[in-house]
Order: C-alpha cells, then structure tokens, then sequence
C-alpha cells in the first residue's frame, strides 16, 4: 500500500513537471499563457486577515502560504494583482488575473460564473462587538435596532448579509475592510459583521474586541474557496490536481496551524 502511494505522488509530480518543464506541452489558452510567461497572476483584495493581507512587507496570510505553494509546484512565478471586494468578479471576468484568494465564500452566486476549488476553513458568520459591550449582542434583533450603528465593507457577502438581516439599524459602509475592527474599538460603530477566523484574529489581537455568535453562527456553515474562471478547462483541471497533492503534502492543514489557531 505504502509503495503504490508513493508511486502514485511520484506520477503525479511528474505530470506538474511535464507542464512546467516541456515547451511541447498542450494545454487549453489559459494555461498555455502562465507555463511558457512561468507567470501566474494572484488578485487579491489584500484586506481580509488571517487570509490574505498587504502590508509594506508585501503579502502575508494563509490564502497566501497555499498559493505561493501551488505556484512552486506549477513552476512559475506570482504576480500580485490587487483589487477590490466590489471589483473582484468584474476583475476576474475582465481577465485581470488567473485565480482569487484571499477569504472568498464558496455559494451559488459566485459557481455559476467561476469555478472554485476544494473548500477549507469551515466557517459562518458572527459578529465583531467590543468586548465592553458583548453582553448586549447575544441575537440579530439585538444587533437590528436604530440605535445600534453597523460598519460594512461593500462587495462581498458580509454586506449581503448585514443588507438582508440588519435594516433597522444605523448601516454604513466602510471601504476598507481591515480598518473596521478599529473603528468598533474606538467606538466609532459597534457592530462589523465578518467571517469566525476573522473576528478570532482581531479579537485575540485586541483585548477591546470580541467575536460574538462563534460557538452558534449566525449562519449555516460554509467553506471559503480560491476562484477561478471557466474559459480553459484544462487550467481548471491542473489547479485541481496541484490542490489536491498540495494538501496531500500537508500544505493546507500546515497553513491553517500557523495562520486559524
């Protein structure tokens, strides 16, 4: 059993190798495109920690651990391409990069135009509240009142829900999504909707926060997911296979030790 593994990783490196190495491979446009530039292009809002984040230093995060990964595997280099979470479909249908990370929530809306990979860091949404305060915010029609004042960040699917479930209360929006756990903090709002890693970072980064709702979200679980388009089934099926022996390698669970503990 061990042996046929072993010879089963060995095959399949071997295939990434021939799409890496060999100028006579063939794939679809797309892949075509990053084997011979040995360029893929990463787009990123660079705003969602623990996930992916910019700073001075370039970027950091679990979303970025798996892709730089994949990237080695493949052969080729990264090129960073920011965007934003209102821009980030229009971005990838426009061509101005190869594949998304960096926190994106895998639903309905976003597979019938993209194909995602395989889902990882189960999750679901929850609220960031000051600690001061986190005895007030034990349900939605607590968070749902005029007087509460809720900071979203616009595009992605915290706004959808803060849209859907928070009418009453005094919504505004806010386009960087980092800066929101400081503003709560500083009391400037008192609610931001996010993701469980999220709200775990900031709150364990800042003793003024708290992540409310984390042992009963206020959503079903879901997964998150790195974004692709669909107009080269050939690329789509190589970043399949290098996730998949990427995190038979360990790389995924690696990247959630270091980065959603």
């Amino acid at each position: 059993m061990i042996i046929k593994k072993t010879l089963a990783l060995a095959a399949a490196a071997a295939v990434v190798a021939s799409l890496a190495f060999s100028p006579a491979a063939q794939g679809g446009p797309r892949l075509d495109k990053i084997m011979e530039a040995k360029v893929i292009r990463v787009g990123t809002p660079g705003d969602y920690r623990p996930f992916a984040i910019k700073t001075d230093a370039g970027y950091s995060g679990h979303d970025i651990d798996v892709i730089e990964t994949m990237a080695k595997e493949l052969g080729v280099k990264i090129e960073y391409v920011p965007t934003t979470w209102p821009n980030l479909v229009k971005d990838l249908q426009g061509d101005k990069f190869d594949v998304a990370v960096g926190g994106i929530t895998r639903n309905v809306n976003r597979m019938r135009i993209f194909d995602m990979l395989p889902g990882y860091a189960p999750f679901g949404k929850v609220a960031l509240v000051r600690a001061a305060d986190k005895a007030k915010y034990t349900s939605v029609d607590a968070m749902n009142q005029p007087t509460v004042r809720v900071i979203k960040n616009p595009g992605g699917t915290n706004e959808t829900y803060v849209l859907a479930n928070l009418k009453a209360a005094q919504v505004s929006t806010h386009d960087k999504n980092a800066e929101i756990p400081a503003l709560i903090a500083e009391g400037k709002g008192d609610v931001m909707i996010t993701e469980t890693y999220e709200a775990l970072h900031y709150a364990k980064a800042d003793p003024r926060l708290h992540a409310a709702f984390v042992d009963a979200p206020l959503t079903p679980k879901n997964y998150l997911g790195f974004m692709l388009p669909t107009d080269d089934a050939d690329y789509v099926r190589v970043m399949g296979f290098v996730w998949g022996l990427v995190d038979s390698r360990g790389t995924i669970k690696q990247a959630a030790d270091k980065w959603l503990k």
